[in-house]
């Protein structure tokens, strides 16, 4: 029976807020539990393959790594692999491409490809799958069999492409080619808000690569589109064709080309989708609106690109205002209110301050609030499997009096993007509400199905949308559209 090790370390580094990862922020799980979330138990079982688990350590979108969180999820990795290296025939990684650890490491995903490889030797099958969202390099490339992207953000395809590189690691299992990814650096840099995949050039973009992968020369292909929440050298888009057999390694040089030039041609055409707005116009035209339910995504507090989530800009907008709309916010991040409010029962009358008080944009207020609801705060392992979903956190709703305004306040910065949250926070239907306000860029697609209008508010944060303002002092020179190529 041929045996595989499978395992996962998916954090997003945003370097921009105060906080860094440690060891608490991560989801971690071993044996049964760490098969049971990776979700391609079915193709291993199917081909008849026994699974070796070795960790899976998911922290979603936060701060820098520890290194010292980092060195305990790499050994674990790596252990994995020596203790059975002697009977293993392949191995499949979740790899999410935007970690950044402490203490001169770099990329904690490059680092421990990196290593495994100096135990295994270069032939041993090694398949990732991987978030678009990740940072790429010519060696981390060719030092993995087949890597692939999701084709789709928000990533409605992250279960399939997970499904397909656990079937691409059975193939080669079976046919043992000595093939390795072709790569090509792209000097283009983009937000996850510019790469929307049903939207122009990006859907564009998916065809072609659909088209290629038809070739039976090729196995995959697929576009990086990059992470510039921390400034380093491999930040910017990547594309990455695998070819199907050793012979077709030079043909697929030449279709990475072609790759290449397609995404690099179409560069003047990324742009944000859907409506943007200045904080200000975003605020007023969404309570002029004629209808319901209206989203707002507060942009720079994006925490699906690991910000903190604890702004009260907008709740500062909307408490000026005095809306005659009903207002959600889901939700505002501050541990320690949250804690006090646990103490308080459901129906209670008290007085809190809200905001953690870092800089300007999380500035306190004070209210005077009503307790209307506790709950939790979870995320599943990807969009489509609320069946199969994580605890992070706790919250507790709250009412703000004599205003329509409602506010969840959560202990942990997770976004609230559909039904699975606001269940869990004890929310009916968000739809209920006039208008509601999400810690997102890009409206997230079970929020935009519902919405009757949404606006992307341009708001200031760790994750400002206009990526000329952002001042990267390691990325590859020139680079558009930070130089006018």
């Amino acid at each position: 029976m041929k045996k595989v090790i499978i395992g996962t370390f998916v954090t997003e580094s945003n370097e921009n807020i105060p906080t860094k990862n440690d060891i608490d922020l991560y989801d971690i799980a071993f044996g049964d539990k760490c098969i049971d979330k990776m979700a391609v138990k079915e193709v291993f079982d199917a081909a008849g393959v026994e699974i070796i688990p070795s960790i899976y350590a998911v922290a979603g979108a936060a701060g820098v790594t520890k290194k010292r969180t980092f060195d305990y999820i790499e050994t674990c990795f790596l252990d994995t692999v020596r203790e059975h290296l002697h009977e293993v025939d392949g191995i499949y990684l979740m790899m999410h491409g935007a970690s950044y650890v402490d203490g001169g490491i770099g990329s904690g995903d490059h680092h421990i490809v990196k290593e495994i490889r100096k135990i295994t030797g270069p032939y041993l099958p090694i398949t990732v799958a991987c978030d678009p969202h990740g940072n790429m390099t010519k060696e981390y490339a060719e030092s993995i069999t087949s890597i692939r992207s999701y084709r789709h953000s928000p990533h409605t395809d992250a279960v399939a492409t997970r499904i397909r590189q656990a079937q691409t690691l059975v193939d080669l299992m079976n046919d043992r080619q000595n093939v390795h990814s072709c790569f090509r650096k792209l000097p283009l840099i983009l937000g996850g808000e510019q790469s929307v995949s049903a939207d122009e050039p990006v859907a564009s973009i998916n065809v072609f690569m659909d088209e290629m992968e038809k070739d039976p020369r090729v196995r995959s292909a697929s576009w990086h589109v990059g992470y510039l929440r921390h400034d380093c050298p491999e930040a910017g888009c990547s594309v990455v064709v695998v070819p199907q057999t050793e012979a077709d390694q030079d043909y697929c040089e030449q279709k990475v080309d072609e790759l290449a030039k397609f995404v690099w041609d179409r560069r003047h055409e990324f742009h944000y989708t859907g409506y943007t707005a200045e904080p200000k116009q975003a605020l007023e035209e969404t309570l002029a609106f004629n209808g319901k339910p209206c989203v707002i995504t507060d942009s720079g507090d994006n925490t699906t690109s690991g910000a903190k989530g604890w702004n009260t800009y907008i709740l500062r907008q909307a408490l000026e205002a005095k809306p005659e709309k009903t207002m959600l916010f889901a939700s505002i991040h501050d541990p320690r209110c949250e804690k006090f409010l646990e103490s308080v029962e459901v129906g209670t009358d008290t007085h809190i301050t809200l905001g953690v008080g870092h800089d300007y944009l999380s500035e306190p207020v004070e209210l005077d609030v009503t307790v209307l609801k506790k709950g939790e705060v979870v995320n599943a392992i990807a969009i489509g499997r609320d069946d199969n979903y994580t605890v992070f956190g706790h919250c507790v709703t709250v009412h703000v009096k004599n205003t329509n305004i409602d506010i969840i306040v959560a202990d942990t910065h997770l976004s609230f993007r559909g039904k699975l949250q606001f269940d869990h926070a004890g929310i009916a239907d968000w739809k209920d509400y006039d208008v509601v306000v999400v810690k997102q860029g890009y409206i997230f697609p079970e929020l935009k199905a519902g919405a009757a209008f949404y606006v992307m508010s341009l708001t200031d944060g760790p994750t400002p949308q206009n990526t000329r303002l952002i001042p990267f002092k390691l990325v590859m020179r020139p680079m558009f559209p930070l130089d006018n190529i």
